[in-house]
């Protein structure tokens, strides 16, 4: 495959529609192409967001507060000159009226809702990718850069890793390899090593098999990283034995 179609690979990529040699493929050419990976990163941010974009049903709370006001407040009848006292068909009307414009403000409140719901997911999917494109531009300046190092090594678990460190930058990315699907409720964490203390550097919430990863925050006086296991949304801590532990390289 040349380097052409690769970079047509993006969209299929990120709908997750490839074959696992072609993914396998393109996922080393996105190390590579900061252009891709940026693209790549906006399409699946998209796409997630997509799949939400349904329809919901307004909360029972707020249909029984609509439902409650109507039944207390009185529907007053029009001022007609001359009308007498209305009979069993002007009282079924009213009635009538009544709860048609309860179900008109039921049904306008639901679409309020709506409509403020799917504001909310439109900004949040724009704040996604604008954070996904920031650490994706990170993440090729980390691997691009003139003083990038590599270290290598074998995780316990048959996977393979590559630690890239730019002390220009101050920043490091994780390349794993073969990561297998972390048990439910578990994701794989990256570290810092301050010294024997282990700092919270990220998570890998969904491995791949090929990936590059930006590691959080800064690397600062760390000397080398490591990966566990952990429950999902990370630990403040390790709670498990590390999968490698790879030092930094001078």
């Amino acid at each position: 495959m040349t380097t052409a179609d690769l970079h047509t690979l993006t969209g299929a990529y990120a709908l997750h529609a490839l074959d696992p040699a072609e993914s396998a493929e393109f996922e080393r050419h996105l190390l590579a192409c900061p252009a891709c990976a940026q693209e790549v990163a906006e399409l699946s941010a998209t796409a997630g967001r997509l799949g939400l974009a349904v329809s919901v049903i307004p909360p029972n709370a707020l249909k029984e507060r609509v439902m409650r006001s109507v039944a207390t407040e009185r529907q007053l009848p029009p001022a007609v000159p001359g009308a007498g006292r209305p009979g069993p068909g002007g009282r079924r009307r009213r009635a009538l009226t009544r709860w048609a414009l309860a179900a008109c403000v039921a049904a306008a409140a639901g679409l309020g809702g709506v409509a403020v719901w799917q504001h909310q997911e439109a900004q949040d999917a724009r704040a996604q990718v604008q954070a996904a494109q920031h650490d994706s531009r990170r993440l090729a300046t980390v691997l691009s850069a003139p003083d990038a190092r590599t270290t290598a090594g074998k995780l316990s678990d048959g996977a393979s890793g590559t630690v890239v460190v730019s002390r220009s930058q101050n920043r490091a990315a994780f390349i794993a390899s073969g990561l297998p699907k972390p048990p439910n409720g578990k994701v794989y964490q990256l570290w810092y090593d301050d010294a024997g203390t282990m700092r919270p550097a990220g998570l890998i919430t969904s491995p791949s098999a090929s990936q590059a990863v930006l590691l959080t925050g800064h690397i600062g006086k760390a000397s080398a990283m490591g990966i566990t296991v952990e429950p999902a949304g990370g630990s403040t801590s390790p709670t498990s034995n590390p999968l490698a532990l790879m030092k930094f390289p001078a």
